[in-house]
């Protein structure tokens, strides 16, 4: 059992264990160390997104790089994927993320991503919790002759801006698209709002004054009702709904109708392989997506691969099998050729590249995945328990999925941070799959509802 490290980093409530000023610089400490070689002074990139408590435990860690003998460079607010990219360009030995993503602002995080922009492997990971306890390791290591330095670098927000504007195809422009761009009052408040107007779009920016509390406040993605009632306002072409570090995006088409990471994985899949670029012709997802995209790219000789909940197993299962399209419902859209992972933006610019060739509006291009009726519901438990191993709860399921057949899907998995089950339906028809869903749930409480 880790102690620090869950699915994403380290997270929590800032000022409580373990999102603490001690325990961030005892990492900065095992970070240097862990990446510590004979006659070289580890180079660390620290960025974050503007929560107050950015701040702190940028300071904290910085210090405990330097106490090691580390070099730090600091970017400032930076989207979590922008700072994955300056870890590769500036030949960084890791990169920092203080962000706790789509959280609330009293919430904080850190995640840690290595020299090839990728985020830790969990072997990595638990080294590194091994020496953050390991007092007399950090100590020994600690030399008064050996204190590292500083620097800022003032010109990361620009050079990630460039890196995007890059990356949407030369022959054209975005002239004659208004589009509103939400940043949650999060990291992304200067870069996407500059691309897109770089670009040649009208922009009308909204949650891009960042004042460290305000971080996806009724804003970004968790709340694309925000975007979308500006996108009307305006008569806009477009919503861009990104969350408070913008490795996610949620759009909205023209006539302020929510598209979201499932729609845009299926845009995407489609415009690369109509330029055979879809590699393997195959799309990397989580059992979360929704049948329909499955479905949808079937179609299209397409193959869809699922990895369990988490952008890290999108990327490890593209990374392993050679894909380079992949992402999840919620926003997170993953194009390997460009980035190591997830990227709002990019996903943004993937769907306006589509829209500019095939000159249709999203609305259209989103007609190419019918989402199926989906029903999810949570039931508290006492114990983890292996599904297969109940009593009733087994020959339910194989029941409704017999019913379901080919035109349906049942996903029962319990959750990793709480003592609940959650069992989630997908079919055509949605009153039925209440009542399916229904069945299983009483399965699995009567035997370990808590």
């Amino acid at each position: 059992m880790r102690a620090f490290f869950g699915t994403d980093g380290i997270r929590g409530l800032a000022n409580k264990h373990p999102m603490t000023v001690e325990v961030a610089t005892r990492l900065g400490k095992a970070i240097t160390l862990h990446f510590a070689r004979e006659g070289h002074e580890p180079k660390i990139l620290i960025g974050k997104d503007p929560r107050r408590s950015g701040y702190m435990f940028e300071s904290a860690l910085a210090a405990g790089i330097n106490s090691m003998g580390g070099f730090v460079l600091y970017t400032g607010p930076l989207p979590t994927p922008g700072i994955a990219y300056l870890t590769t360009g500036m030949r960084c030995d890791a990169g920092i993320v203080i962000s706790a993503s789509h959280n609330p602002h009293h919430d904080n995080g850190i995640k840690i991503f290595g020299a090839d922009g990728f985020k830790l492997p969990d072997e990595e990971e638990a080294k590194l919790e091994a020496l953050l306890q390991d007092d007399a390791a950090l100590q020994a290591a600690t030399q008064p002759t050996q204190i590292g330095r500083s620097r800022r670098i003032d010109d990361a927000t620009g050079r990630y801006i460039v890196f995007l504007k890059t990356l949407f195809p030369k022959q054209y422009n975005l002239e004659g698209l208004r589009i509103v761009v939400d940043c949650a009052h999060g990291a992304a408040y200067k870069t996407t709002p500059a691309v897109m107007w770089e670009l040649g779009a009208e922009v009308i920016s909204t949650g891009v004054e960042p004042d460290g509390v305000n971080i996806n406040e009724g804003v970004g993605a968790l709340h694309p009702e925000h975007c979308a009632k500006l996108v009307r306002e305006y008569r806009a072409d477009l919503g861009i709904s990104l969350d408070g570090d913008a490795d996610r995006v949620i759009l909205i088409d023209e006539h302020g109708e929510v598209v979201d990471g499932d729609q845009l994985m299926a845009i995407a899949a489609l415009s690369l392989k109509s330029r055979g670029a879809l590699a393997q012709d195959t799309v990397v997802a989580t059992v979360m997506s929704n049948l329909g995209l499955e479905l949808a790219l079937r179609e299209h000789s397409i193959s869809l691969l699922r990895t369990q909940v988490g952008d890290r197993y999108v990327v490890e299962e593209m990374r392993k099998g050679g894909y380079n399209l992949g992402g999840e419902q919620s926003g997170h859209l993953i194009f390997l050729d460009h980035a190591t992972t997830g990227d709002g933006t990019i996903g943004a610019l993937a769907a306006l590249a589509a829209m500019v060739r095939s000159g249709k509006p999203l609305s259209e291009l989103a007609k190419v995945m019918k989402r199926l009726p989906q029903v999810l519901e949570n039931v508290r438990v006492r114990e983890r328990r292996p599904i297969e191993s109940l009593k009733q709860a087994p020959a339910v399921i194989a029941k409704v999925e017999a019913e379901l057949g080919s035109s349906g899907r049942v996903l029962v998995r319990y959750s990793g941070t709480e003592l609940k089950c959650r069992v989630m339906l997908e079919g055509t028809d949605g009153p039925r799959l209440e009542v399916l869903v229904a069945e299983i749930c009483d399965a699995i409480r009567a035997e370990i509802g808590a």
